[in-house]
């Protein structure tokens, strides 16, 4: 993470690129808040205490913000601010993902969105298609409440792989 670049940004720069980050809203607010950083420690620290404000309807829009994982013609047209960082985190596992898997994703993800009501979260980096496949699968049948803990946790970690990414 260069903090010195974060510095350099303006107001709208610094906003923008934390959206890119993290879609909630007050998530970004609460980043602004906090700026400038004096270093990593101090964003990260900054990631956790705005993170611990959200609520259902902020990880939700967190969320939406993201493709569903196995759509990557959809990365592009849909979410131009974050599907170059989205095609990254995926892009690989779906590349060599043979065709029966990226189905069966795509089902999923719609079976899984209709159980929810939001789209699987996990954090692709380094993932497979078919370990992605597996996840969800196995988080599918997961009450309500604990399968939102489990996506606002892989959205931290995406988040921070973000930020660091800078």
């Amino acid at each position: 993470m260069n903090v010195a670049a974060l510095a350099g940004l303006s107001r709208p720069e610094l906003e923008a690129f934390l959206a890119r980050c993290c879609g909630a809203r007050r998530w970004v607010e609460a980043m602004l808040a906090a700026a400038p950083f004096p270093d990593e420690a101090a964003v990260l620290s900054a990631a956790e205490r705005a993170f611990a404000t959200l609520t259902e309807s902020d990880w939700l829009e967190a969320f939406a913000h993201h493709p569903r994982i196995g759509d990557v013609s959809r990365l592009r047209e849909r979410f131009a601010a974050s599907g170059e960082l989205s095609e990254k985190e995926q892009g690989s596992a779906m590349a060599t993902a043979n065709e029966a898997v990226i189905e069966r994703l795509f089902a999923q993800n719609q079976a899984y969105e209709a159980r929810h009501g939001h789209i699987f979260i996990v954090c692709a980096t380094g993932k497979s298609a078919a370990e992605m496949l597996a996840l969800l699968e196995a988080r599918i049948d997961l009450d309500p409440p604990q399968e939102l803990a489990n996506c606002a946790a892989e959205q931290k970690k995406i988040t921070h792989l973000r930020l660091a990414a800078l």
